[in-house]
């Protein structure tokens, strides 16, 4: 039934894609600033409800759906730091939620919740998600307790998909951070032949994605990384004792900006968000939630 369920998905999501531009006022974003909206993103501007996309679900198992969790954790500069009012576990919030939760309900056959949520490292909370989205973690700070939560969240079942941080002084931030939760695990970097590079949209490389403004400003010479030690875009896995993969770690590339810019610009959409941040973002999700 498993095998049966992704062969459908896949071949509506490969028919259905290269039609996503022409989807009746999409591509779009919201002009929201990054951590400027409360965790119910449809309560921002002063009561009143900004044009987010929506879609009912079932009637009959209306919990039986994925909802996108993004993790909440503690920076450098705290969880609610100096940095655009919120901590860096916000970037590209919620743009980037809403637009992948739109992509995956109008692309695939999965039934998707059009309200994503914010969790933070708390048992209790975490257990209710199966998939969760960490983002810019370059200065990330975790005390013990909750290195231990997050390993025994991955060593039950739980996948982490780490995004957006580039060049050498981040990955050694969140490599600390790794070692605290994984003390006696190690990472391996993913080949272009590992079945997540092929899930569903096969890619003939490991794609870099830029945020839009180090694309544009790169476009004429073909540069797409952000930084001069972040040239070459690194997937890493750490898997359990079983051989399944619990984490993937996305470094010097930002699937979040892929899906958060998606209606900034019609070249941006086209060369990373259409090509490269949706097809790889679905090909991660559907292989962490099958293996």
């Amino acid at each position: 039934m498993k095998r049966f369920f992704l062969l459908l998905t896949m071949l509506m999501a490969l028919a259905l894609l290269p039609a996503a531009e022409q989807s009746g006022g999409r591509p779009r974003n919201f002009g929201i600033q990054d951590g400027s909206v409360p965790e119910d993103p449809r309560e921002a501007g002063r009561g009143q409800f900004l044009d987010f996309p929506t879609w009912p679900v079932s009637r009959e198992l209306p919990n039986d759906v994925f909802t996108f969790a993004r993790l909440r954790y503690n920076s450098a500069s705290g969880r609610y730091g100096r940095w655009r009012g919120s901590g860096k576990w916000a970037t590209d919030y919620p743009d980037a939620d809403l637009n992948f939760s739109y992509r995956l309900q109008q692309l695939t056959s999965l039934q998707v919740n059009p309200n994503g949520a914010i969790v933070d490292i708390d048992a209790a909370q975490m257990k209710h998600y199966p998939f969760l989205y960490m983002i810019e973690p370059g200065n990330i700070s975790l005390t013990d307790e909750e290195a231990r939560l997050l390993r025994e969240y991955m060593l039950n079942g739980g996948f982490v998909l780490v995004d957006d941080f580039w060049g050498e002084e981040e990955w050694e931030v969140f490599h600390v951070a790794l070692r605290q939760i994984f003390p006696d695990r190690s990472f391996v970097e993913l080949p272009l032949e590992h079945e997540i590079f092929h899930m569903v949209f096969p890619l003939k490389f490991k794609p870099q994605i830029p945020s839009v403004g180090h694309a544009m400003a790169g476009r004429s010479q073909g540069i797409t990384f952000e930084r001069w030690d972040a040239q070459t875009p690194h997937y890493r896995a750490v898997y359990d004792d079983k051989k399944r993969m619990v984490m993937l770690i996305c470094h010097n590339t930002d699937l979040g900006d892929g899906w958060e810019e998606e209606g900034t610009d019609p070249w941006y959409f086209r060369e990373f968000s259409e090509k490269y941040a949706y097809p790889l973002g679905i090909n991660i999700l559907f292989y962490a939630l099958t293996h």
